[in-house]
């Protein structure tokens, strides 16, 4: 395991300390600054994530800019110092310059098409960067809804090195080779929500939660459509643990009770719809403060399920969920973590092959046998009463009409065997 480095402080004269004061910050706002200058400069992280979770997060980009490479555990001397444009492209690049041709599409709005296709550039190249840098990460769709928030709040030099320890250390979970260790995060929103609310968990859908997929994947970068909004929120699941958009897609559901009681428990495609879209207009601190509720109240490892204990022991829930393990681990870590879940996954997905194999080996032989007992009593009768038939015309076995009596047998023994 490489050695660790010091996480880097801001000085006191830094550019943090000299940025004027926007003038539409309030003056709760303008007086938690200081406090959060103070905390970066001494890298005190209790006070961090206290500031981060209260009202109005950790406030402005200026301030983002020092804070979020602290709670990440960014290290000065991390990375490969080879330009990542001279690495082996990533099989997945292809599908990186789709999606980032739909990027921007609520925020920012830029005067220019020149200036819009400028960014869109610098975002693809910190998206390349992380790929190329860790060719292991699968790119999952929605991936660059979350490294646009933090291109646009560290720019285009500081993103690359946080996007890639979020990767590996925080959404390791969702770039593996299969969606399936992120489905297995899903399955505790069940008994998470039977525990919080059984009436209502009882009136939604029983079925795979896959329409918490989109907004837990992509840190809900994918759904919040204002940019103050979504920077706030990454300030509270920067901060916490890993889990937490999943305990904040809980507090949307429950915060919804009443309409989504008000449909009938049949119409499940109606709930899906409901359940996979924000309520408009949306309370981002309200939220916020009932995630932080329901996950005091109802942490996962008391939820009392099996979920909980399916999740590999490789799993960002169980190795960097906090921030005491994210100043711990290295990238390198990530990495080897990341190597151990895969083979997990790779075992589990073989494992489900040969189970899908037998499974139609056993129908195939159903169905044979089914076919034969339905149509084997008449094929039987037929060959019997050919042989018969040919008995009584050729008055014994000693006709030269045997060869015939061969070829059905030979024909019966096929049909039985087929």
């Amino acid at each position: 395991m490489a050695s660790r480095t010091s996480s880097p402080s801001v000085s006191s004269d830094s550019v943090l300390s000299r940025q004027p004061t926007p003038i539409d910050l309030s003056l709760a706002e303008i007086a938690k600054q200081g406090l959060i200058i103070t905390a970066c400069e001494k890298s005190d992280l209790p006070t961090l994530v206290h500031l981060a979770t209260s009202l109005h997060g950790l406030v402005s980009d200026s301030l983002r800019r020092a804070a979020w490479p602290i709670l990440l555990a960014c290290k000065t001397t991390d990375g490969d110092k080879t330009s990542w444009r001279d690495l082996p492209a990533h099989r997945e690049e292809a599908q990186v310059g789709l999606d980032v041709n739909r990027a921007f599409v609520y925020y920012p709005k830029y005067d220019s098409e020149k200036e819009l296709d400028r960014r869109k550039h610098e975002l693809s190249n910190v998206i390349l960067e992380v790929l190329r840098r860790h060719p292991a990460l699968s790119y999952f769709q929605g991936y660059h809804d979350i490294v646009q928030v933090f291109y646009l709040v560290l720019g285009a030099h500081a993103a690359p090195q946080a996007a890639a320890r979020l990767s590996l250390l925080r959404i390791r979970d969702f770039m593996l080779s299969s969606l399936d260790p992120a489905i297995a995060q899903l399955e505790l929103l069940h008994p998470l929500l039977r525990e919080a609310d059984p009436l209502l968990y009882e009136h939604l859908p029983k079925s795979s939660a896959t329409f918490a997929l989109a907004g837990t994947i992509t840190m809900f970068a994918h759904n919040i459509q204002k940019y103050k909004d979504i920077t706030r929120l990454f300030d509270f699941f920067l901060a916490r643990h890993a889990i937490m958009p999943l305990y904040f897609f809980a507090a949307v559901v429950l915060s919804r009770r009443a309409e989504l009681l008000e449909i009938d428990k049949d119409d499940e495609d109606i709930l899906h719809v409901m359940l996979s879209k924000l309520p408009e207009p949306f309370d981002i601190e309200f939220h916020i403060a009932r995630s932080v509720e329901l996950y005091e109240r109802l942490p996962p490892g008391s939820l009392g399920s099996w979920g909980w204990w399916r999740i590999s022991s490789s799993s960002v829930l169980k190795t960097s969920a906090t921030l005491d393990d994210i100043q711990r681990l290295t990238l390198e870590d990530g990495e080897r973590l990341f190597a151990q879940q895969e083979k997990e996954v790779c075992r589990q997905q073989y494992q489900k092959r040969v189970v899908q194999q037998a499974t139609r080996s056993i129908k195939n032989a159903r169905l044979r046998l089914w076919y034969y007992r339905r149509y084997g009593v008449v094929g039987l009768a037929i060959v019997v009463g050919a042989y018969a038939f040919w008995l009584g015309e050729s008055g014994g076995l000693g006709s030269t009409r045997l060869p015939l009596f061969g070829y059905l047998r030979d024909l019966m023994r096929r049909f039985i065997g087929a």
